[in-house]
């Protein structure tokens, strides 16, 4: 069995997340590589998926591209807090992880089956309509101790939307659009839930590099490639992992970038502590006085380490980018230094804001 040092299986992990030196150039390209972009609400620096397409494609990105790619071009779609390729849409459309086929979900459904003809009727006549916008004729409210509780048609219109009866077709600010599916996806040929499984697997494992192949399920997109690539071992760690055969033995280059919190290099927290003897904790919902590195930090990326975390934050009414710490995990060189500030500068310069130091 092949075996790996761990600065190969760092590098192959920071190649594969097309964040060493050899940029990318086009978004769409990115997210066909990447497989998905991350929506998250939370914005402090900037919104998660163009924090990442902007550290991989740098200046020449902006948020306009993602906006023309999703609802003119349609080169990209939106499903369930994520963006992905239309490409990939067979991949994902039905969604088959059991988000909705649970006994109380079906149930739900075949209590509702007039509202979801209602729903799908209302959007094929006037779509794209915001969820507001679509009358609530359920028969049996949603129950739920939570924030869901009586939002039928939102439920509805997001149950729909992952067994591929409706979608997305943009958004209005923060509020999603949606029509029929017919007008926003092109056509495609379905695939079995198993076909689609194993493409999605070996898809995931190239923007990946390489995974474990035990992992612990994850919510929202797995970490799991099934039996995707090679089995490798990674020298001082125990266990098997998975590797992209394709990205074996390339040469590597590396550069500095700052990292989103949510970013899929660090998204497996042990795969991130096992190779890059990296420590991270999303400190957003911690009280400001027990949080170590700040509200939304971001991880430093230097060459094939993680070397520390940026608490920065994009104020825009006063035009400036706050930098309130750079936490050092190793002791920076003064080259190390130098990059980092000139990561934070284009950072800034990038947001259209002037950088201001603690």
């Amino acid at each position: 069995m092949r075996h790996l040092s761990r600065q190969e299986a760092r590098q192959l992990a920071v190649r594969a997340q097309l964040l060493d030196a050899a940029r990318p150039t086009d978004l769409v390209d990115l997210v066909e590589h990447l497989t998905l972009l991350q929506i998250d609400p939370t914005a402090a620096v900037a919104p998660n998926a163009d924090l990442v397409a902007w550290s991989r494609l740098g200046a020449s990105y902006q948020p306009t591209d993602l906006t023309r790619a999703l609802e003119q071009d349609r080169t990209l779609f939106e499903l369930r807090a994520f963006i992905r390729p239309t490409s990939a849409v067979a991949l994902h459309v039905p969604e088959e992880t059991g988000y909705t086929a649970t006994p109380r979900v079906q149930g739900w459904f075949e209590a509702n089956d007039r509202f979801r003809r209602d729903v799908i009727a209302r959007l094929r006549d006037a779509g794209p309509l915001l969820s507001r916008d679509v009358p609530d004729t359920s028969q049996v409210p949603w129950g739920s101790t939570g924030w869901t509780n009586n939002r039928n048609v939102t439920q509805m219109l997001e149950f729909l939307s992952a067994r591929g009866e409706v979608a997305i077709a943009g958004r209005v600010g923060r509020q999603r659009l949606w029509d029929v599916p017919e007008r926003v996806y092109p056509p495609f040929e379905r695939l079995s839930a198993e076909a689609a499984r194993r493409r999605r697997d070996a898809r995931r494992l190239r923007s990946l590099g390489l995974a474990r192949v035990k992992t612990p399920p994850m919510p929202g997109e797995p970490i799991a490639v099934g039996e995707a690539g090679v089995p490798v071992i990674v020298d001082g760690l125990d266990g098997t992992w998975r590797a992209d055969p394709d990205a074996l033995d390339q040469p590597f280059t590396g550069r500095t970038a700052l990292l989103s919190p949510f970013d899929r290099l660090i998204h497996d927290r042990e795969r991130t502590q096992d190779l890059f003897d990296f420590t991270y904790v999303m400190e957003i919902y911690k009280p400001a006085a027990q949080r170590r590195w700040g509200y939304f930090a971001l991880p430093v990326l230097h060459h094939d380490r993680l070397v520390g975390k940026l608490d920065a934050k994009a104020d825009r009414k006063a035009g400036i980018f706050a930098v309130a710490a750079l936490h050092e995990d190793v002791r920076f060189t003064k080259a190390m230094r130098a990059d980092v500030d000139a990561e934070i500068e284009a950072l800034a310069a990038w947001l259209e804001l002037t950088v201001k130091r603690a």
